[in-house]
Order: C-alpha cells, then structure tokens, then sequence
C-alpha cells in the first residue's frame, strides 16, 4: 500500500490544481504534499508538474501518468464495490430481449431461476427484432451468430446446432435428398429475418463457386415455431435449431438430412450493455444461464 498511498498527494494535487487544496483534501500539510509529488517524480524519472510562484500545472507526461492513476484506482473502486455487492441479496427487475422460439431453449432455465432468486422480476420480450439494449433499456438480450465490436459485454453460451429437416411422410413422397444439390428439387419451408427480409441459408458445405441451393418454397415465415409446425406436417424440407429439433427427432416426427454436409453449430451469447459496475442481478443471472445450458447438454 506504500506505493499506492505515495500516489495519493500526486493525483489530489493533480485534481485540485494545487498542494494546498491537496493537502486539504489529505489531512497533510502542502509542505508534505509538495515533497511527496517530488519523491513520485524521482521515482518515475520525470517531472510531472511545471511549478512557479504563483500556480503549478500538469506537463504532458504528468497528464498521461494521471489517466493511467485515474483508472487504476477506478478499478480498485469496482472491487470494492463487487466485494460490497456479494453480500447483498439480487433483486430488481430484469429486462430480457430472445428470439422467439428461444423460449424451447430457457423456459425451464428461467424457471429455475426465479425459484432461486424471487426478489428479482424478470420482464422477458421474446421478439425476432434486434433491439437497440442502451436505447430501450434492456439488460440482457441472447443473440446468435458473430457479434460486431459494439457497446455490449458478452458471455458465450454453447452454441446451437442448425438441423435440416423433414417429416418421414414428405421423405416417403419425394424421396431422402443424399447431396445438397438434390434439394433443388425439393420443396423448402423457410424462415425469414425479421430485420433484413432475408432467407436463412442452407447451413451446407458447398464447392466453391457452386450455384445457391433453389428449392421451391412452399412457406416463408418469420416464425420458427410456425416453421417447425410446417414441416412436421409433411410440407417441406426446412431448417430449425437443435434445441427445437430435438424432441421431433427423438419421436420420429421429424429425421435429419444432410448431416454429413451441413456445417458447424452457430455461436449464441448472452450480451448486456457494458458497465464499470456490473448489477448483481445482472452478473447472478449471466452466471446461472450458463451453468444451466452447460449442464443441459453434459445431460443429453
């Protein structure tokens, strides 16, 4: 603490513009204050004020040297204040923004963490829409696919797995496609994004230059529940994640195609609007939902 505490009449002094004010601000007198800087300089090997009869200034060095003193000590502030924060019961409310059919994924998950945490409200908006966090207020959003270098802490979550699809009953009628190529002449259910209006992809390895995959679209929703609904029903050939594939797979409802040809899982991630203090709400929650999906699939 020698080091930290010898760095106290600097930044003071720094802060007020003068040892008096700084010697104040310390309980020390500014003769002591004056000799303190000076020992900091001789340690350092700078000078990091410019000092006359009248009024004492920052040199440029000096300026640098107190926006790395500023955060250092802002950070000690923050573990303090974390350390302050574990003793303390989570509570509050809690927005949260998830795809729609995400619900499949968190329902018991967010169950289970209302029963261990009942101070803390959660207010969930399941929308397929990107939402703004900081503009509208939202805590916690899950989000999949690489994320754009942004305002937003993240945690990554295990990621999901894009399964192609469909009813045994349509594989009967129009036959099992064995290359992605065969899917031209299938029949697709299709998702589309809310927010660009585009398809979602085939999640296939193809041959460089190969032309897209042109199956003739039977339905296009912005719904993967509806989506999924299509193609058990024997409309299609379609595409859902693994985590609303899973039941329908395991019951026969639905059998997977392309396997071999399909490329990895997707990322999902817990993002949140960055902050020097992270809530308790906010970091008991982040930590809970990972634990949870984590030990769903060590299940599986």
């Amino acid at each position: 603490m020698d080091r930290l505490s010898g760095l106290m009449p600097f930044i003071r002094t720094a802060e007020l513009g003068s040892f008096v004010a700084a010697g104040r601000a310390l309980g020390l007198s500014a003769s002591a204050v004056g000799k303190g800087v000076t020992r900091l300089e001789q340690q350092v090997g700078v000078r990091l004020f410019q000092r006359s009869t009248r009024s004492i200034s920052l040199t440029d060095e000096g300026r640098m040297f107190q926006e790395r003193c500023r955060r250092i000590l802002d950070d000690l502030d923050d573990a303090q204040a974390a350390l302050s924060r574990s003793t303390e019961t989570p509570r509050g409310r809690l927005r949260l923004s998830l795809p729609i059919a995400s619900y499949h994924l968190f329902q018991s998950a967010f169950l289970e963490f209302m029963a261990q945490y009942p101070d803390i409200e959660l207010d969930i908006d399941f929308s397929d829409q990107m939402v703004d966090l900081v503009e509208e207020g939202i805590d916690i959003a899950i989000r999949g696919g690489e994320l754009p270098d942004s305002r937003l802490m993240t945690r990554a979550l295990p990621p999901v797995q894009l399964i192609i699809c469909a009813s045994p009953d349509y594989l009967a009628r129009h036959g099992t496609p064995k290359t992605p190529r065969d899917l031209d002449s299938h029949q697709g259910v299709r998702f589309r994004f809310f927010k660009s209006g585009k398809l979602q992809e085939w999640p296939l390895k193809l041959r460089a230059g190969e032309a897209e995959i042109r199956t003739r679209t039977v339905l296009t929703c912005n719904n993967m529940d509806m989506v999924c609904s299509a193609i058990i029903s024997g409309f299609g050939v379609g595409i859902l994640p693994d985590f609303l594939a899973r039941e329908p797979l395991a019951d026969g409802s639905l059998h997977r195609v392309l396997g071999d040809h399909s490329i990895g899982p997707n990322p999902l991630s817990l993002v949140w609007p960055s902050s020097r203090q992270l809530s308790q709400k906010i970091r008991v929650f982040v930590d809970f939902i990972s634990a949870h999906l984590e030990g769903q699939l060590a299940d599986l």
